[in-house]
Order: C-alpha cells, then sequence, then structure tokens
C-alpha cells in the first residue's frame, strides 16, 4: 500500500521548507546543467542574484506553496542563458533547494519571463509552486 498524507500533514511539509530555509532567502539564477544535488558545488555562471523578501512564499493550501509577492531583478550580473536555480539561506552559500528555469509556460521548476539574460538587464520570476507528494 502506498502511503497516503492528509493535505494539512502535506501543508505542513511545505510551510516547513520556508522555516528551514529562513528568512531574506538568497535565489541565484545560473546557466548550465544543475549540480547532481544541494550538496554538490555550485555550476554554471551566476547570471542573477535576487535578495527575496523576508516571507517568500505564501502559507501551503491544498498541498501546494506558490511564491509570494514579485521575485524581480532590476539588473541582471552576467550574460547568458538561463536554465537552473538555486535557492540558499540568507548566507549565500547553503543550498536548500535547486530546479530547472525555463521560460514562462516552458514547464520548469522556476519560470521567467525570458530565460536570455544580458547583464544589466530587468527580469521577473513568473512561476514558482511547491507541491508537496502522497496524496
Amino acid at each position: 500500500m502506498t502511503i497516503q498524507l492528509s493535505v494539512s500533514v502535506r501543508n505542513a511539509r511545505l510551510d516547513a521548507i520556508e522555516t528551514a530555509i529562513g528568512a531574506s532567502a538568497i535565489l541565484k539564477i545560473r546557466s548550465g546543467a544543475a549540480p547532481a544535488d544541494c550538496a554538490t558545488a555550485d555550476s554554471g555562471t551566476v547570471l542573477a542574484t535576487v535578495n527575496l523578501p523576508s516571507d517568500w512564499m505564501a502559507a501551503a493550501s491544498s498541498g501546494s506553496k506558490a511564491k509570494s509577492g514579485t521575485w524581480q531583478d532590476a539588473s541582471a550580473d552576467a550574460t547568458g542563458t538561463a536554465a537552473h536555480f538555486r535557492l540558499y539561506a540568507n548566507d549565500g552559500t547553503t543550498c536548500h533547494l535547486q530546479g530547472t528555469v525555463t521560460a514562462t509556460s516552458g514547464g520548469g521548476d522556476m519560470e521567467v519571463d525570458n530565460t536570455s539574460f544580458a547583464a544589466g538587464q530587468s527580469f521577473t520570476i513568473t512561476t514558482f509552486t511547491l507541491t508537496d507528494g502522497n496524496a
């Protein structure tokens, strides 16, 4: 039999992610393939660094949790094609979460308005949602 969790347990697990990562998380969007896992060293070029708001995710509901507020950067750090992201604690070095980046409606774990970054260009993260399994 497959283990199944109630919606309240799934929501609690999702809310625990934001708590564990902490307030003022740092998002780095990078070029190239993502490392094997968060314990593996960073890869690719940092195209953008975004200091997320202190309450960067909405409260979990119905087993999912979406970004809170507007996530954007007025000035990308470098030129390149966004391919993956890493989400760090406020120290900027402790990776807690990573995934793919695609353009809006591209199906990535995180979607941005344009994956072709130019140094100094502004961009917006249009979609980021975590969904808990075991329903």
